[in-house]
């Protein structure tokens, strides 16, 4: 499965570990999957190739214990397919249901935002009036 120069390039910006080409660049980046997500494994369930596609059906299990970050271009994988589910993940980090300095939080903001509207929009009706004021309207009659 292992083609001729390896199968992954990471971007410059990656730590100088993960930027090579090949079977050692991709086990980095596992080492740094396997750093984010205490007890990571995965489930395939299907495999499927056909000529240089290979397609993998799995679901991944772990807890997300650290924080990860990666960037690919050019690489031998160009395009990373995944279905995730981001509802539990979201619950296991917290962010769902919503903490009650969160709600607080969103409803000052949305009050902010509202205002802020009114404002805008009331500048904008006043300068429409102003104008109107200013320039004198003109009255054709067509004979």
């Amino acid at each position: 499965m292992i083609g001729v120069g390896g199968f992954t390039r990471e971007r410059k910006t990656a730590p100088p570990s993960a930027r090579g080409t090949g079977p050692d660049a991709f086990y980095e980046l596992a080492l740094r999957l396997r750093a984010a997500f205490e007890d990571l494994r995965y489930e395939i369930h299907h495999a499927v190739t056909e000529w240089n596609l290979v397609t993998v059906n799995s679901t991944m299990h772990g807890h997300h214990t650290a924080p990860i970050a990666f960037y690919t271009e050019d690489g031998k994988i160009v395009e990373r397919w995944a279905n995730r589910d981001d509802l539990t993940l979201a619950k296991q980090l917290g962010w769902v249901p919503p903490t009650p300095a969160y709600l607080i939080r969103m409803a000052r903001a949305e009050r902010h935002a509202q205002r802020i509207r009114r404002r805008v929009a009331g500048e904008s009706e006043m300068s429409r009036h102003t104008t109107d004021r200013a320039i004198p309207s003109m009255r054709f009659s067509h004979r």
